[in-house]
């Protein structure tokens, strides 16, 4: 079976290429658009204790929505094509990121925002020296967490027209090919792998070196 997605892949190395990019390009942009959406608001609502519980809970329970799920709910309103799929894929990417925002930033320490306080930090200071230093360690672990959910869901583009290496498997799986099907699910699944060690990486090294485990 590999050696016959290989051949195919040898095959197709201009279709293989196109589809790789696609997938990363929506990936990234969806990452992105939900980082750049989600830790401005996390920060926000962490400041206000009232706001905080509701929405962590709101977004666990967006979480639980399948990926399928959200696409289907995206194309009536917006169609097909890559833009509703992007759009998609940052609702998808969204939960994660802001959960962990706010548990991070409401996991620093009071004591320690108070002494900063003390010495006299504006909330701007306090936030950029001593609270996301902190916190970052946890943010990257919702960024962790996104990434990985949005490379997966990529893969359920290909039903809205959205392209990237799910129309191998899509086509895979209806025409029963089973090498065209593993072009397509290895390399989503070495990305998914890839980027989810790439951002452990990046989640020991924002730790503290006092707050990592011995």
């Amino acid at each position: 079976m590999l050696a016959d997605a290989w051949n195919y892949l040898l095959a197709h190395p201009a279709l293989f290429v196109r589809a790789l990019g696609v997938h990363m390009a929506l990936s990234f942009c969806a990452l992105a658009l939900a980082a750049l959406i989600s830790i401005p608001a996390g920060i926000a609502v962490a400041r206000r204790n009232g706001l905080s519980l509701a929405v962590v809970n709101a977004a666990n329970v967006g979480r639980t929505l399948p990926s399928l799920a959200v696409l289907a709910l995206v194309m009536p309103v917006l169609g097909i094509g890559f833009a509703p799929s992007l759009f998609a894929l940052t609702l998808i990417a969204i939960p994660p990121i802001v959960t962990h925002t706010i548990v991070g930033m409401r996991s620093v320490d009071a004591d320690v925002v108070d002494a900063a306080i003390g010495m006299g930090m504006t909330r701007a200071i306090l936030l950029r020296r001593v609270q996301l230093p902190l916190a970052l360690p946890t943010i990257f672990a919702g960024l962790r967490t996104g990434a990985v959910q949005v490379i997966s869901g990529a893969v359920l583009a290909a039903f809205i027209g959205g392209g990237g290496l799910g129309d191998f498997i899509t086509t895979g799986i209806a025409m029963m090919a089973v090498p065209q099907l593993l072009v397509g699910a290895i390399p989503v699944a070495l990305l998914a792998l890839g980027t989810d060690f790439l951002f452990g990486a990046l989640q020991r090294r924002m730790t503290p070196s006092g707050l990592r485990p011995i």
